[in-house]
């Protein structure tokens, strides 16, 4: 109960008048809306994900950009800070505090200088653009043309990202030096020598039947330029930049708090993503108690299978035996498939309320597989002519465990990534800045509780997958150590793989990719196991409580009604459904 995370302080709704209560709403409803027009006007993409027409700009992110959106953020905060959350219904309580929470991060975000850092080792603007003929719906005209203007500003606002780099090299606000090696060769794989073979030519090559044909050759030719006058030579100008200016100037230091204004930025960025106020201290120690509890289940399994040997040749034996691992891509896929097509079968059993939106499976694009985790999920809007989709990394099949796949599969899948995000989408009586928002400590902390609940949902069929689960807790764990570790304790880079690999059953060049995620991306991932054991621990109190009146399925329907929370929000709201569930006296 130690590290529990603490509700914050807003028990107290509606009290007050009245009518001070109907001005603080209605200010407060102003003043949100205000805020979302301003913010889909500056990142045009999110009125696309509301219904709106598609983007014919991209986001503009150059140093006056960034300073008029702090001002704007900081005036809208201080007005914001002359209302109650205490004066406003449930509901809207809970708004004030995410939309509070949001306006702080913005704020935050400008005064560390994040946004001079817009790329971690395994995803940066650069892949982002790349897939945007994937992600865009080709139907009509419409989509052709704003798609063809988004092109066309690539070199544009590529130079402004150019800007805010140099300047984070003259501050010493870069990403460490040392994880940067072949972080070019996706920038380089789009320098292709023929347009064709470009994937920002792909929609020119397959015109939808809703699109005159008369306007197919037009559309080709201009696609075709467009391509050779503004998206290569926007990469090979940031390739140029990144092998010449970026590499070379990028810090020899590790830790967050190494940067300049460290210690604000790392606990800023512990705040963003865990939604909490511990210290990296604090979370630190939480880590390794729990690396000891799970070890203690590992070791169990070990004896259950008669393994003969110490828990590192366990280890070694898990990562060399060919049985563990597909002997193809389309294998693996098919295994992929075969469990995530078991959870769904038993869905109903544990949840009443599922989505509308279905996903499927695909793999890693191979331009950005070598640095890319194992598995990743990717939603959709409700109005995209497609599904959400779980990506499972089939580069470098060796290093892809299958006693892994089961609980991968329900954490990218159901019951994690895609149920909890395709039912966040169907909550349309929350605001825009609600429902567009992945609070971390929430979605991954309940696709990390969906690997452990596979266990009650018979995914896994062997002692390796179930010690393939406590690897990933593990892995979870771990992450608390070795982030706190790099960023706030002074660990090397060799000391966070040594961890890492000495306690979890994670191929070597998952490992490696892992730590250099860590080290580019603070305080992310802390957000797994910090929101993982809070819902667990809700849990717990929740049926202790209720007895017999416990009702799982209702349970996590309300948790995934909420939406994407901070955690003490859900702490705040699980306790009052609790109270809600107490059967009356007779």
């Amino acid at each position: 109960m130690k590290w529990m995370i603490a509700p914050l302080s807003c028990a107290l709704l509606c009290a007050g008048s009245v009518v001070e209560a109907a001005e603080d709403s209605a200010a407060f409803r102003a003043l949100y809306e205000q805020e979302w027009a301003f913010r889909t006007a500056e990142y045009p993409e999110l009125a696309r994900s509301n219904g709106g027409a598609p983007a014919a700009r991209l986001t503009r992110v150059s140093e006056a950009d960034q300073q008029r959106r702090y001002a704007f953020w900081k005036d809208l905060r201080a007005q914001l800070d002359a209302l109650s959350c205490e004066r406003l219904e449930r509901e809207e309580c809970i708004n004030f505090r995410i939309f509070r929470a949001q306006l702080d991060q913005f704020v935050a975000d400008y005064e560390t200088r994040a946004y001079l850092i817009p790329f971690t080792s395994d995803w940066a603007y650069w892949m982002g653009w790349s897939r945007m003929a994937d992600l865009s719906n080709f139907s009509e005209l419409e989509d052709y043309n704003a798609y063809l203007a988004k092109l066309s500003e690539l070199p544009l606002v590529g130079d402004e990202y150019l800007a805010l780099m140099r300047r984070g090299i003259e501050l010493g606000m870069t990403q460490p030096r040392v994880i940067l090696a072949g972080r070019d060769e996706p920038i380089a794989a789009q320098l292709v020598e023929r347009v064709e073979d470009s994937p920002f030519y792909a929609p020119f090559l397959n015109f939808p039947e809703s699109v005159p044909a008369a306007e197919r050759a037009a559309l080709a030719e201009r696609g075709r330029a467009v391509v050779a006058e503004s998206v290569l030579p926007a990469y090979a100008s940031l390739l140029r930049f990144f092998r010449e200016e970026y590499v070379p100037g990028a810090r020899e230091s590790l830790g967050a708090t190494q940067l300049p204004g460290g210690e604000r930025y790392y606990q800023e960025q512990i705040r963003r993503y865990a939604t909490t106020e511990m210290t990296p201290q604090e979370i630190h120690d939480i880590g390794l108690s729990e690396v000891a509890r799970i070890r203690s289940e590992m070791d169990d399994i070990i004896r259950e299978v008669a393994f003969e040997g110490s828990f590192a040749e366990f280890l070694e034996f898990l990562r060399t035996d060919e049985q563990f691992y597909a002997k193809d891509a389309k294998e693996l896929l098919a295994l992929a498939s075969y469990y995530a097509k078991k959870a769904d079968g038993v869905l109903p059993k544990f949840f009443t309320v599922l989505p509308r939106q279905p996903y499927g499976i695909a793999p890693v694009p191979d331009e950005i597989a070598p640095f890319f985790t194992a598995g990743r999920y990717l939603g959709a809007p409700l109005e995209a002519r497609r599904g959400g989709y779980y990506w499972v990394n089939t580069h470098d099949l060796p290093s892809r465990t299958l006693y892994t796949l089961p609980a991968l599969t329900l954490h990218e899948a159901v019951p994690g990534h895609h149920l909890q995000n395709a039912l966040a989408l169907e909550h349309a009586q929350q605001p825009p800045f609600r429902r567009n928002t992945y609070i971390s400590a929430y979605g991954e902390g309940w696709a990390l509780y969906t690997e452990k609940l596979g266990v009650e949902m018979e995914i896994y069929e062997t002692p390796y997958e179930h010690f393939g689960r406590l690897t990933y807790e593990m892995w979870r764990a771990c992450r608390l150590v070795i982030d706190t570790g790099v960023h706030a304790l002074g660990w090397t880079r060799q000391q966070a793989l040594d961890y890492l690999a000495g306690n979890t059953a994670l191929s070597l060049h998952e490992v490696t990719t892992e730590v250099d995620r860590y080290i580019s991306w603070p305080a992310q991932a802390l957000s797994y196991k910090l929101g993982e054991y809070t819902i667990w621990q809700l849990r717990r109190d929740a049926e202790q409580r209720l007895g017999a009146a416990f009702d799982l399925r209702a349970f996590h329907d309300f948790i995934l009604s909420l939406g994407s929370v901070p955690l003490g929000v859900m702490t705040d709201e699980v306790e009052r459904w609790v109270q809600s569930q107490i059967p009356a006296p007779a």
